[in-house]
């Protein structure tokens, strides 16, 4: 292929379509093949001050600060329609560029549409309050009103998604965004960017940006113009990100990484509990930060357990994620595969088994394959039940009582998702109040709506997204204090 017939994805910035700054390009590579696909400009510092420069511009421009808050919400349904109907798209562009399945690409884009919905419906009712102050000869009321210019960085895996979770409610708020992309796989986002301005947003509302960190992910972050922060990423990306933002102030949500436990107990329906765990570890390939990749079973279920996830793993096809028949497809990186690779020999230096997979498959056309792994851990310490390998490897282990199961589950610094399967609903109500997790998922996983709030504890970060509570990030409280004494304002040393 000649390199004129490679697609190329330049910036979006106030509604232009522009090359970086210093003009360099980065390739994307096409996990399944393993070779170049297409290319995508690179912003430079310039172009990221000028994407913040217009989003601080549009907030006092009447096409955009001017509109009511029934217009912000009718140009949000618009968005949601055309996401919609590019979803199938979109969802191939993603797969091509991220390895993800085209069944769950294209499907979840379709089902994004749903979080603009959502928060469209919410725009006009965002309301302000009149206060039953303490004192007669005051009337004081509250406006709510945008928060300003939101920098949204978002990752490759799940990209739609995650971005949806940002840009609706900051939308819907009235704020401008600037969209950061992963320099790995970003071109769904720019592709959905094109639909921005055919929704009828005026320019300079969104940018959609993307490049390294010193020329991109750095200078947005720290920019003194950004209001308001919501970062999905790693935990040690994540605390450069919180040191930059003493830079501007920029109030701040973290969405990070995982180690989500599932717990089966031994009244658990057992095909139930079987497809729940290997929807948690086989699910996007286990490119997933909420991925059940902590399995621990009670001890007289443990045996049947594993002979169903051992019988039921020979049946995923690993393949070419656009064949419907997939199950598991490439992984987005080669540094996964490393990561996996190391993190399984260090496992069963301290005396872990693996039960099936463990490999690399490189007869699939590209190294990005790796089988789907089951690793028997006979301690609590193996190297698998602690390190997020973003791939399909799931950590067994056995446990006896209720109580040693918690301890279990709240083993790890982490605390986004969890999962348990039991009939008992008393012990559901129980245990799913005393793990440590934002999101908490009973006979079921990997469930997500625009109406459920998002996100994790400890180091999986804080703060939430989806949710009817998460559109208050994204505006501030003016407060308004009126006297309607017909007297002179008295002693002025004395507060009133």
């Amino acid at each position: 292929m000649s390199e004129q017939n490679y697609p190329h994805y330049p910036l979006l910035i106030d509604g232009e379509w522009v090359q970086g700054k210093e003009g360099r390009v980065f390739d994307s590579i096409n996990p399944a093949t393993g070779q170049k696909w297409a290319t995508f400009a690179c912003a430079e510092v310039d172009d990221v001050d000028r994407a913040v420069k217009a989003a601080r511009r549009v907030l006092s421009q009447s096409n955009w600060g001017g509109l009511t808050q029934t217009q912000r919400g009718a140009l949000l349904y618009k968005l949601a329609d055309l996401l919609e109907q590019h979803s199938q798209t979109l969802g191939e562009i993603e797969t091509t560029d991220s390895g993800k399945l085209a069944a769950e690409t294209m499907s979840q884009a379709k089902y994004v549409a749903n979080y603009y919905r959502y928060y469209a419906g919410l725009a006009d009712k965002i309301e302000g309050q009149t206060l039953p102050i303490d004192k007669p000869d005051m009337h004081v009321f509250t406006k709510p009103e945008p928060i300003g210019v939101v920098a949204a960085v978002v990752p490759w895996n799940a990209q739609m998604f995650l971005t949806a979770t940002k840009l609706a409610p900051a939308l819907a708020a009235g704020c401008s965004v600037v969209i950061k992309a992963s320099e790995v796989a970003p071109a769904a986002i720019l592709e959905f960017a094109k639909l921005i301005g055919e929704a009828g947003f005026p320019d300079g509302v969104v940018s959609v940006i993307t490049g390294d960190a010193e020329g991109c992910a750095i200078p947005l972050t720290s920019h003194p113009d950004i209001d308001r922060l919501a970062f999905t990423g790693g935990p040690e990306t994540a605390k450069h990100v919180v040191r930059n933002t003493a830079n501007n102030f920029a109030v701040t949500s973290l969405e990070l990484g995982g180690k989500s436990p599932i717990l089966v107990f031994d009244d658990a329906d057992l095909e139930s509990a079987t497809n729940g765990i290997i929807a948690g570890n086989f699910g996007a390939s286990g490119q997933s930060c909420v991925a059940g990749s902590r399995v621990y079973v009670q001890r007289p279920l443990y045996d049947k357990i594993i002979a169903l996830l051992l019988e039921k793993t020979k049946q995923i096809v690993v393949g070419n994620p656009l064949d419907s028949a997939t199950h598991i497809g490439p992984l987005c990186t080669m540094a996964q595969i490393e990561c996996i690779e190391s993190t399984l020999v260090k496992a069963k230096e301290q005396g872990a088994k693996i039960l099936s997979g463990g490999q690399r498959l490189s007869d699939l056309g590209s190294e990005h394959y790796f089988e789907p792994t089951i690793v028997e851990c006979p301690t609590d310490d193996i190297e698998t039940l602690k390190v997020e390998m973003f791939g399909p490897v799931l950590s067994i282990a056995c446990f006896d009582s209720e109580e040693e199961a918690i301890v279990l589950a709240n083993d790890s610094q982490f605390g986004l998702g969890s999962g348990l399967f039991t009939e008992n609903l008393s012990r559901a109500m129980r245990v799913s109040q005393k793990i440590q997790s934002g999101i908490c998922w009973v006979n079921t996983y990997r469930a997500v709506s625009p109406i459920a709030p998002f996100g994790g504890v400890n180091q999986s970060g804080y703060g939430r997204e989806a949710g009817i509570q998460a559109i208050q990030d994204y505006i501030r409280i003016r407060t308004t204090w009126i006297s309607t004494s017909s007297e002179p304002m008295g002693n002025p040393f004395v507060m009133r």
